[in-house]
């Protein structure tokens, strides 16, 4: 289960980080702007992912 919930992750990550480069991109922001929006996807999805196992984890136990 963990193999396919980190397969998930990553498949979630990436598209979550398209849609970001996609959004700094039509938003024409500079680098320091678009990295510190990277950033805060990023940290928002970790936790909302390591959030999601550990319920996942709970209901399987």
């Amino acid at each position: 289960m963990l193999i396919f919930y980190l397969i998930f992750a990553f498949i979630v990550l990436f598209i979550f980080n398209t849609m970001a480069y996609s959004f700094c991109r039509k938003m024409e922001l500079n680098e320091l702007r678009s990295k510190k929006v990277y950033k805060v996807i990023n940290m928002i999805m970790v936790t909302m992912l390591v959030c999601s196992y550990l319920r996942i984890l709970n209901v399987a136990v």
